[in-house]
């Protein structure tokens, strides 16, 4: 890796940091610089301003979950638990598409810049559903929606308990059972 991918990486690293720690609007370009070992002008020549850098973050970071948990319409009780574990193990994923949730897009669709991936997760819900595996009566977007809420329920966005990945195997591993046996109750037939 060159020196400009180095040092471009290293801003990526601090900027995921910061903006998972502040949000948007409390993120702190110098701190991101100085956590970098960069300075301010190579931040701005590589992302251009703040808030192109978090989108750069955030869609590389909803890239990351896509490609670590694919979804298995034959499975969405798996696919929840999966998501719990992705959660687990890359809370910063979480802890982004809440801020741009709080701070860019309060209503609507969040996911527009992975709407391929959703529209090809969709029509997999539909084909499980016409194939009698998933409850016809929800539209497959809700069923979407729905699961991964679901999934959140330990997650950083949640507003009760959060999970922490040094808990102890065995309630991970009842958290995984108590989401799959709520997703199949819900939405397989």
């Amino acid at each position: 890796m060159g020196d400009g991918q180095a040092t471009r990486r290293r801003l990526f690293d601090a900027a995921t940091a910061e903006f998972t720690r502040h949000g948007i609007a409390g993120a702190r370009v110098d701190r991101i610089a100085e956590s970098a070992q960069a300075n301010k002008a190579q931040l701005y020549a590589y992302y251009g301003s703040k808030d192109q850098l978090f989108d750069t973050v955030f869609h590389e970071h909803l890239r990351l979950i896509v490609d670590m948990v694919p979804l298995d319409a034959t499975d969405l009780p798996g696919y929840a638990a999966r998501l719990y574990d992705a959660y687990l193990q890359r809370p910063e994923i979480v802890l982004l598409a809440t801020w741009a949730r709080l701070e860019r897009t309060p209503t609507g669709d969040l996911l527009v810049a992975a709407a391929e991936d959703v529209a090809r997760k969709l029509a997999a819900i539909a084909d499980a559903q016409r194939d009698g595996l998933i409850t016809a009566d929800l539209e497959p977007s809700e069923v979407y929606s729905m699961v991964i809420a679901i999934s959140m329920t330990w997650s950083p966005a949640s507003t009760t308990y959060t999970a922490s990945a040094d808990e102890d195997p065995a309630v991970h591993e009842r958290r995984r059972h108590v989401l799959a046996e709520t997703v199949r109750r819900a939405f397989t037939q």
